[in-house]
């Protein structure tokens, strides 16, 4: 029996052994239109979060891993004013996302928090209101915003090129 492999499979699969980051699939598709930007970095769970009422603004927000502080705010450095001394609707909206994208598990996981029978992950957290890394979460958002942009190319990104080869971290 002759298996008939396909070149672009076979690349796929080098490049997926030679990574030195692992790609993670989402566990289950999610719409980019309300939060287009989520993850779990910098001993944070951050994100953007689109304005309900006005195209042209979005919302910076992040959760602390650990002391679980939150801080929403514009992406021109104005406070949220539905952020009080619980969540707002955007936190939510980030919670609720980054579920989709990692799972409840893993989410609650990195934010070292216990979630409930309810499963309602927000409601677990007990922190309070803290400065937020406004500006760096905004501008790690435009920089991925802007490989959406270059032409799809096989060669390698001269600013990635600082990641080490696979062997020379072993």
């Amino acid at each position: 029996m002759v298996v008939d492999i396909e070149v672009e499979d076979v690349a796929t699969a080098a490049w997926e052994r030679g990574s030195t980051v692992r790609v993670v699939e989402p566990v289950r598709p999610r719409k980019l239109a309300k939060v287009p930007f989520v993850e779990l970095a910098e001993g944070r769970l951050q994100g953007v979060v689109s304005s309900g009422s006005d195209l042209a603004r979005v919302y910076v927000s992040s959760i602390a891993a650990r002391t679980h502080g939150f801080s929403c705010g514009t992406n021109n450095n104005r406070p949220c004013g539905g952020l009080g001394q619980r969540p707002c609707k955007h936190l939510r909206a980030l919670v609720d996302e980054a579920v989709l994208q990692y799972g409840l598990e893993r989410v609650a996981r990195y934010l070292h928090a216990e979630v409930g029978p309810e499963g309602d992950l927000l409601a677990s957290l007990d922190g309070g209101r803290e400065p937020g890394a406004t500006a760096a979460v905004f501008s790690r958002f435009l920089r991925h915003l802007a490989y959406l942009e270059l032409p799809d190319h096989p060669a390698p990104l001269p600013e990635l090129h600082w990641f080490p080869a696979v062997e020379a971290v072993r």
